[in-house]
């Protein structure tokens, strides 16, 4: 069909060509898959006719291949069939020539002899064929004309011929029109002016080192990238031998190339696509400045990259499949990698433990189906992922996943996940708290796979299963319904049922077993010494016990368990501090030096007992201990128990007090019996300068020893003053006997 037909256009008898009845096609269910194209086609099922949706343009579908060949697939759902079809665009002369610029500037010296070629830039045509460009005219002058030559790809480039001499000082400047023809019929055509400056006398025309250059550069090439290099020599001095470098018009349309003028290094200046422009030719042109040149021509193969991941195009998809159905089809696709070579080349594939298979059907298409009959008692869902891999370097890949179902019948038990649980929750919970939760699944589909969670009846009679735990029917989440004790229960197990909502109803069982987590809730407790004993304990301690001597072990237990119970000791106070130590893991209570006789015989230790819970909590011990010379004293007396170090305070203020009261009344007593005494010796020497013995009782003022009010019978003491002496001491002298 040529392109630019307008739409509507009937292209086939579809169904007539297949071979089928009118009106079977929409039966069948056919529709057009268009592979990588436009839709350019729509198939009229009712009458089998191919028609034309939109008017075709060959140059923007396939550029410069030829043929242009559109690939399309009629697919026929029930049952599934496939048939290849080919469209086969045909060029028409919609495209008149263009050259790259609207003038041309060429500097020819005067010197030039008849017969020099001058290149000129071709014409572009994005027609192929004879509707390309043909032939190249020049408009009539006396000094040139224009040759056609064809390159090795059949487009053809124009030379501009001297045909006479030229004179500057005659004609410094002409101007021609160059045209450029097509094949086509009627021809198109294309115009651009070629203004040629007559310079003078430069007998030496640039040449290039190399009349031909081939190159290769990948396709990812970063821009400014370096090509490759041309040069040229010019045999002239001076100015004539400076060679500027251009960049000719090349086929393929706009290059993606810039010359340096001056090095002659050819840089890229856009990015490459092997896929759209596989290869590049340019001439290069150089030019000296008395406006003779030269010019080689340069070749770019690009080199392909694997820089497109495969594609995959869904033609036809069924998500689900009945159950026990015969290799049934699940997905008709397409597969197409835009590199070449190995880049290109692919591969599909799918997992290997999957009961489906894939078939090629005819270039580059698929059929996934399934590899026998499918029991969804074995599964249910299946999820299949196609891999579309290419054979390049690094290797890219495309995965597309296709969920495929399977239909159900009520034929499975609900299955635990687990078939035991263990839960743990910290005692002393608040009631109500969701300790866990059990689930169950039911490969069933439906109200068959509703699961409804029940308490089954505990097997041990002593647990109140009922007061314990509870659990909600829809979603297995189980609830402790009080606080629990870990110190009264600190596990228990019951069984639970998982029942479906089908007809007759399945149903499982699981056990749960419940830990109860301790708590640090229980202080420590002395088991010796006893704390609430009538009798203190009191701890025999030798004075010449050794540093490290072990005086006694405080035994303690805590009700908690782990690191809650884990004890440490520790010595809060002490009589004499640094006397006795204690072991913080064992609770050994070791004196730490030598006694010394200046150490009191009795002490008083308060050790703490903390466990390790978080807060911790602790409890204190009093012990008594109890210097002694050796163990074998008959009689140790026992400290008294001070209850409280106040009331050691109360009582110690209340001896100083008693103490100082005895004292003071020694004190008077001794100073009456001195001034009794120097009466008594100023009475003797006023009147008989002796002292007498008074008769009978003896006088209340005196002292009595003997505790009756009056001295002994036996004896009689005499107290005097010496008169003579001058002192005041006293005298005990001689007893009287009566």
């Amino acid at each position: 069909m040529p392109e630019e037909t307008e739409s509507g256009y009937l292209v086939a008898h579809l169904a007539k060509d297949l071979g089928f009845r009118v009106g079977e096609l929409a039966t069948r269910g056919a529709r057009i898959h268009h592979r990588g194209n436009k839709d350019l086609l729509q198939l009229d099922v009712e009458t089998g006719n191919l028609l034309l949706m939109e008017k075709p343009d060959r140059e923007a579908l396939c550029g410069e291949a030829e043929p242009c060949v559109l690939h399309f697939q009629i697919i026929l759902e029930n049952p599934v069939q496939f048939f290849q079809t080919d469209l086969q665009l045909t060029d028409i002369n919609d495209h008149s020539p263009e050259f790259p610029d609207t003038e041309m500037l060429l500097k020819i010296q005067e010197i030039a002899q008849p017969g020099t070629v001058f290149p000129l830039k071709a014409a572009q045509d994005p027609d192929i064929g004879s509707n390309a460009v043909q032939n190249y005219t020049v408009s009539p002058n006396r000094h040139f004309h224009v040759v056609t030559h064809s390159r090795s790809d059949g487009r053809k480039y124009p030379e501009l011929v001297l045909d006479r001499a030229l004179d500057r000082e005659e004609q410094p400047e002409l101007t021609l029109t160059l045209t450029a023809l097509d094949g086509g019929a009627p021809p198109k055509s294309g115009t651009t002016t070629v203004r040629i400056e007559v310079v003078d006398i430069n007998d030496n025309a640039p040449q290039f080192v190399q009349s031909l250059y081939e190159v290769e550069i990948p396709e990812n090439s970063p821009l400014n990238a370096l090509v490759v290099t041309v040069s040229a020599r010019d045999l002239d001095a001076g100015i004539h031998g400076n060679v500027a470098y251009s960049l000719f018009q090349g086929t393929g349309g706009s290059q993606p190339f810039v010359i340096d003028e001056i090095t002659g290094e050819i840089r890229l200046k856009g990015t490459l696509d092997f896929e759209a422009t596989p290869h590049y030719n340019m001439e290069i042109v150089a030019t000296d400045s008395g406006g003779l040149s030269g010019k080689c021509t340069v070749v770019v193969q690009v080199v392909d990259v694997n820089d497109n991941a495969p594609k995959l195009t869904l033609s036809s998809l069924t998500s689900s499949i009945p159950e026990n159905a015969p290799e049934a089809v699940v997905a008709v696709f397409s597969v197409s990698d835009p590199d070449s070579g190995d880049n290109g080349r692919i591969v599909c594939s799918i997992q290997n433990e999957l009961p489906f298979l894939l078939k090629p059907t005819f270039e580059n298409y698929y059929t996934l189906v399934a590899e026998g009959p499918l029991d969804r008692e074995n599964r249910g869902e299946y999820n299949i992922t196609i891999i579309v891999s290419d054979l390049g370097t690094p290797r890219l890949t495309t995965q597309h996943t296709i969920t495929v179902q399977v239909m159900d019948i009520n034929d499975n038990s609900p299955a635990f996940t687990q078939t035991s649980y263990t839960l743990f929750v910290h005692e002393n919970n608040s009631p109500a708290l969701h300790i866990g939760t059990i689930s169950a699944t039911d490969s069933d589909s439906g109200s068959n796979a509703h699961i409804t969670y029940s308490l089954l009846p505990s097997q041990d009679p002593q647990l109140a299963l009922a007061s314990l735990v509870s659990i909600n029917a829809d979603n297995g989440q189980l609830f402790a319904l009080r606080a629990l004790d870990y110190e009264a229960l600190q596990a228990f197990e019951f069984r639970v049922g998982a029942t479906d909502g089908g007809s007759p109803a399945l149903s499982s069982q699981a056990l749960v077993r419940v830990v109860v987590l301790d708590d640090n809730d229980n202080v420590p407790f002395v088991l010796y010494p006893l704390q609430n004993a009538s009798a203190p304990c009191t701890e025999l301690l030798p004075r010449v016990a050794e540093p490290g001597y072990l005086v006694t072990k405080v035994v303690a237990v805590d009700s908690d368990s782990g690191q809650n119970a884990w004890l440490s000791f520790q010595l809060l106070k002490a009589t004499e501090p640094g006397l006795f130590s204690v072991w913080a893991h064992n609770g050994e209570v070791r004196t730490a030096r030598l006694l010394s006789e200046r150490d009191v015989p009795k002490h008083r230790l308060v050790l703490l007992v903390k466990d390790n819970g978080d807060p911790p909590r602790s409890a204190s011990v009093t012990l008594h201990v109890l210097v002694v010379d050796g163990f074998s004293q008959p009689y140790l007396p026992l400290p008294e128990v001070r209850p409280d170090p106040s009331q050691e305070e109360d009582l110690l203020t209340l001896y100083l007090v008693v103490a100082l009261a005895s004292v003071s009344s020694l004190f008077l007593l001794s100073v009456l019996m001195f001034i009794g005494v120097r009466l008594c010796r100023r009475v003797r020497e006023a009147s008989l300068g002796a002292c007498s013995v008074p008769e009978g009782h003896f006088p209340g003022h005196l002292v009595d020893v003997s505790g009756m009010g009056t001295l002994s019978q036996s004896y009689q003491y005499e107290v005097c003053l010496s008169g003579d002496s001058g002192t005041t001491d006293f005298k005990f002298l001689n007893h009287y006997s009566q």
